[in-house]
């Protein structure tokens, strides 16, 4: 039994949803989100919450049953909260700034970083080492953060590089003589 999936999802007020053609959508004051329905997993909108249980007693009903849990809870904070992921840059003349639809990094390449900010999603940089990516779609938020810190991951010697905030990044020490 799903702990998780037990709990059915409480819907706030100005929030809607609704079930059609194989589509869970939810419009809410930030926007509209929508997931696609699995087979294994019956879905029903109540009064108030969604309620999500197996269609089946299979093995493969029941491991999913948390997750499509979850992920209906994420379409319902999506839409009334929204996302956020920051992240941090250090290093000696490391910096981000954001200009318009354009994220401009200089990470110690010869030539700067131009990332392209994708639809649906908001980057500040509220000063030179931070950036914050927010966004009502919960897996597009964090993809577009794993995109940025690929560009220079944190190593372990200095600690240079982009890390999340509250990321621990494990030192070691360097040679010695």
């Amino acid at each position: 039994m799903s702990r998780i999936g037990k709990k059915a999802v409480e819907i706030p007020s100005g929030v809607t949803a609704a079930i059609d053609g194989g589509q869970l959508s939810v419009k809410g004051p930030k926007g509209t989100l929508a997931m696609p329905l699995s087979d294994n997993i019956k879905y029903e909108v109540g009064e108030g919450a969604i309620s999500v249980q197996p269609a089946n007693d299979t093995r493969e009903a029941r491991a999913f049953w948390g997750m499509q849990r979850t992920l209906v809870q994420n379409l319902i904070t999506g839409v009334t909260e929204g996302f956020t992921k920051v992240l941090e840059i250090t290093g000696v003349g490391y910096r981000a700034n954001s200009q318009g639809k354009t994220l401009k990094l200089q990470l110690g390449y010869s030539h700067d970083v131009d990332f392209a900010v994708p639809e649906g999603i908001e980057i500040k940089t509220p000063d030179n080492t931070t950036i914050e990516i927010s966004g009502i779609d919960k897996q597009k938020v964090g993809q577009v953060a794993a995109e940025i810190r690929r560009w220079r991951k944190p190593e372990p010697y200095k600690g240079k590089g982009i890390k999340y905030r509250g990321e621990y990044i494990f030192r070691k020490e360097g040679k010695k003589k």
